[in-house]
């Protein structure tokens, strides 16, 4: 079958359908566009309301704020808005075509007038020694495993790192009647001093100090160990080798060590900006939260024009502060496209400005008070890996600066690190802050990879399909770009 038949057209594009994805194509539909909805997972919801519509937990209720989401998805359904889901998205271009595969089988085209990418956020890299062993996983993996499958460890976990969903998983997991062996909390006493300049505006925030405190109080009550200001992790394997055996760490000048199979580690998330990056959006170093973040407008547009970021992947908000941000990208998708004219757009976006504010009014002290270690960012024991993928060692990352290596980029041709099939999702930050570290400078001034198509794996045949077939004899097709 030829690639034309394969074409789809559609006013809006949005590329993901978490919180501000689903808000997105329910305000544009509002506002006179067809949208078309693309997500990778089977059923609309993202990470935060993973599977809300068809929860496989007997009492979905034992999650908390999940069951929020029933009502967007539920608007979302009932809309007759366009959704393909199980569909791959691996490349779009900056006239905003964009090729994916759906359902594993078929690769489209698709030509938007405008996009809003909603990608949402992925967890930091928590590279300490140990981290690659079997048993270990990060906390989003293991709540993902619970929202889809109803999966939970039969005999617990120790849970390590900072960050709220840290505590939050640590809260749904007693309340699924799993039990937490103990909580290694690796925020700093500075980092808490630091957050109380911040309090004001947290103490504006709708309710979130509240729930924060119900879920240390929850934990409390439940008589697990949580213990604070910890340093120096380590997973200890057994003597095969093979799997976790225990984690060790250091508080108040003492090693100590918990026996456990199952670490699970966290520090925060970070934009997911593949999509962006690999489109060439321009992107700006956010000291406070530690990332890199596509540099937008109010509205959410990027540096390329009609392509817009909504949500977690324009910067950590939280989902309740993704729906005003994918409303708004919207809002100015229709004024661009001619639907709305400027007065309609302002006066609408008048709510939901006041809205993100009170969403966001608590991230400057949550950015303090739960900002990662330097420590737990950059291994200072050369042997920690960093780049899973391709087996690179923080040693092999600070003997490449030592060699002449000054960028991500360059790792690339000393050891391959960041081409294996993450594509630098799980070391980008570490490489580029032990690089930043080695020479003395800023990581904003060290950059970061160039991320190229495919996104992700694809099949040889997806990428033959989205060549056009000559027309002409002797005429040759290139690959788009």
């Amino acid at each position: 079958m030829s690639l034309n038949s394969r074409i789809k057209q559609t006013d809006l594009l949005v590329v993901g359908a978490g919180p501000a994805g689903l808000a997105a194509a329910l305000e544009a539909k509002r506002r006179g566009l067809t949208p078309l909805v693309i997500d990778e997972n089977p059923l609309p919801g993202g990470q935060i309301y993973r599977n809300v519509s068809a929860s496989p937990l007997a009492d979905p209720a034992l999650l908390g704020d999940y069951l929020y989401g029933r009502t967007l998805v539920q608007a979302f359904e009932d809309a007759d808005i366009d959704y393909w889901p199980r569909t791959l998205v691996w490349q779009i271009t900056q006239d905003r075509r964009v090729f994916a595969t759906r359902e594993g089988a078929r690769t489209w085209q698709i030509e938007a007038q405008a996009i809003v990418l909603a990608g949402g956020a992925m967890e930091r890299p928590f590279p300490i020694p140990g981290w690659t062993l079997p048993g270990v996983m990060s906390v989003g993996a293991a709540q993902t495993l619970l929202k889809s499958a109803a999966l939970a460890p039969r005999e617990g976990a120790v849970l390590a790192g900072c960050g709220p969903l840290l505590y939050l998983f640590a809260w749904q997991m007693l309340r699924a009647g799993v039990p937490v062996r103990a909580i290694l909390d690796t925020t700093q006493r500075q980092a808490k001093r630091d957050a109380l300049r911040h309090l004001g505006g947290a103490l504006r925030a709708p309710g979130y100090l509240a729930k924060g405190l119900g879920l240390l109080r929850a934990i409390r009550a439940a008589g697990v160990a949580h213990v604070k200001h910890v340093e120096a992790l380590r997973v200890l394997g057994n003597e095969a080798g093979d799997n976790a055996e225990a984690i060790q760490y250091r508080v108040a000048g003492q090693t100590k060590r918990i026996e456990t199979p199952l670490v699970l580690l966290h520090q925060g998330v970070v934009p997911n900006t593949q999509i962006t990056r690999s489109i060439g959006c321009e992107h700006v170093w956010n000291d406070a939260q530690l990332c890199w973040v596509p540099h937008t407008d109010a509205w959410g547009e990027t540096s390329v024009p009609r392509i817009f970021v909504a949500g977690d992947g324009g910067g950590i908000a939280g989902a309740r502060a993704a729906e005003p941000s994918g409303r708004l990208a919207a809002l100015q998708a229709a004024h661009v496209l001619g639907r709305i004219d400027t007065s309609r757009r302002d006066s609408t976006a008048l709510s939901l400005r006041r809205d993100l504010a009170r969403h966001t009014a608590i991230r400057p002290f949550l950015d303090a008070i739960y900002r990662p270690a330097d420590a737990m960012r950059r291994p200072a024991d050369d042997d920690t890996v960093v780049c899973r993928c391709e087996e690179v060692t923080a040693g092999d990352v600070r003997q490449m600066a030592a060699l002449g290596c000054v960028g991500p980029n360059q790792t690339k041709s000393f050891s391959r690190c960041g081409m294996g099939p993450c594509q630098g999702r799980l070391c980008g930050l570490t490489v580029a802050e032990l690089l930043a570290q080695a020479h003395g400078r800023d990581v904003a001034d060290v950059g970061y990879y160039r991320i190229r198509a495919p996104l992700k794996p694809v099949m040889l045949a997806d990428l033959a399909m989205a060549v056009p077939a000559p027309t002409q004899p002797g005429e040759r097709k290139e690959f788009p770009r």
